[in-house]
């Protein structure tokens, strides 16, 4: 299963935001009829209950009823999950400081694909058909970056985004196969550069560094939507950087392995390095190698990173090698046994290959 996310055009924005209100609708009923019902028996609904009181409800708010379905079994998915009797109440209301974003749930039977066209030689737009109450249709047009004549969807959900924009986050059961290669890749995760393979490659993310001067300006202004479009503009050229950075790992390896480094061993209330971890991307890039190594059949391998900088990669040795907080600033060194010249980002990466081979092998890391 895979979700892909594509952009609504804004031609739709009026009647998507009057059928978000309906689901609001929906959700604050079952809401309340919920906790009363915990109040009065001690007992939690479940969608299957619900479904009998919203039961006939599509024809009045416009939604169809599969719709209705999906809403009630979010809300009993999510009571039980935040372990909660009630839940927020939901509002469109612009002025509202918990202004709740929209959200439009859609099943399959209540989705019909209806074409894709080419707009210039790489863009594509599709169009999607979506039932809402008895008789009552809804097209509408997608910019289409995946091709979706090529997926079997699955469902739909429309969701809204903090600067009014609607996109189409679809499940599909089955898409196309990607090759992996034949090499075999290492890849050491810092904070001057977010990744670094064992062939040379590097990834440097400083998206929020970047745009911190404009982001900065738009916040003494009190401009709140450009500093909306500003977080929007990080986020998604951080999310390029790393997609173009994955595939390419991809179609050239086999296997990729990667050290055990965790975001929350950095983000700290004490840390002072929270702002460049988060900017590297590091839980990304792993989800991102996770489910496209998956759907390549490549080789992915998450291993204990342990004295990788330390070590020479070609003769093992740790006694030249930069330790220690007072090292960090040290990028390159010579090894003192072997005289060979080390980058240290490209020589931790190769021990981080060198432990995953050593755990293929033999299950246990020799580092």
């Amino acid at each position: 299963m895979k979700t892909l996310k594509l952009r609504i055009r804004d031609k739709h924005i009026a009647q998507l935001n009057r059928l978000s209100g309906s689901v609001n609708f929906v959700w604050n009923y079952i809401n309340d009829l919920s906790y009363k019902h915990l109040q009065k028996t001690g007992k939690f609904f479940s969608a299957y209950d619900l479904n009998g009181y919203t039961k006939g409800s599509g024809a009045l708010l416009g939604l169809h009823s599969q719709t209705i379905q999906a809403i009630n079994e979010t809300h009993a998915k999510s009571r039980k999950q935040f372990k909660k009797s009630k839940l927020n109440w939901r509002t469109n209301n612009s002025q509202s400081k918990r202004k709740s974003l929209g959200w439009l749930p859609f099943k399959q039977s209540a989705i019909k694909y209806i074409a894709t066209r080419a707009t210039s030689k790489k863009g594509l737009k599709s169009t999607l058909q979506l039932s809402l109450a008895k008789g009552q249709k809804l097209a509408i047009d997608l910019w289409d970056s995946y091709n979706l004549s090529l997926y079997q969807i699955n469902t739909c959900e429309i969701v809204q985004d903090s600067r009014n924009r609607w996109y189409a986050c679809i499940t599909v059961k089955e898409y196309p196969k990607q090759q992996c290669g034949t090499g075999s890749a290492g890849i050491d995760l810092g904070l001057k550069e977010s990744a670094t393979t064992s062939n040379g490659d590097k990834l440097t993310i400083k998206q929020t560094l970047k745009y911190a001067e404009d982001l900065a300006i738009a916040q003494r202004a009190k401009n709140k939507q450009r500093v909306k479009a500003i977080h929007a503009k990080i986020k998604n050229t951080r999310q390029d950087l790393i997609h173009k950075f994955t595939t390419k790992l991809i179609k050239s390896n086999a296997l990729i392995v990667v050290g055990n480094v965790k975001t929350s061993q950095f983000t700290s209330k004490k840390g002072k390095l929270a702002k460049s971890v988060y900017d590297a991307g590091w839980f990304e890039l792993k989800r991102q190698l996770t489910y496209k190594c998956e759907n390549a059949g490549c080789r992915f391998e998450i291993v204990n990173e342990r004295y990788t900088t330390q070590t020479c990669s070609y003769c093992g040795d740790t006694s030249s090698s930069p330790k220690g907080r007072a090292g960090l600033r040290i990028r390159e060194w010579t090894c003192a046994k072997c005289g060979t010249r080390h980058d240290r980002d490209i020589n931790a990466s190769k021990n981080i290959l060198a432990v995953g081979l050593d755990r293929l092998v033999e299950g246990i890391p020799s580092l």
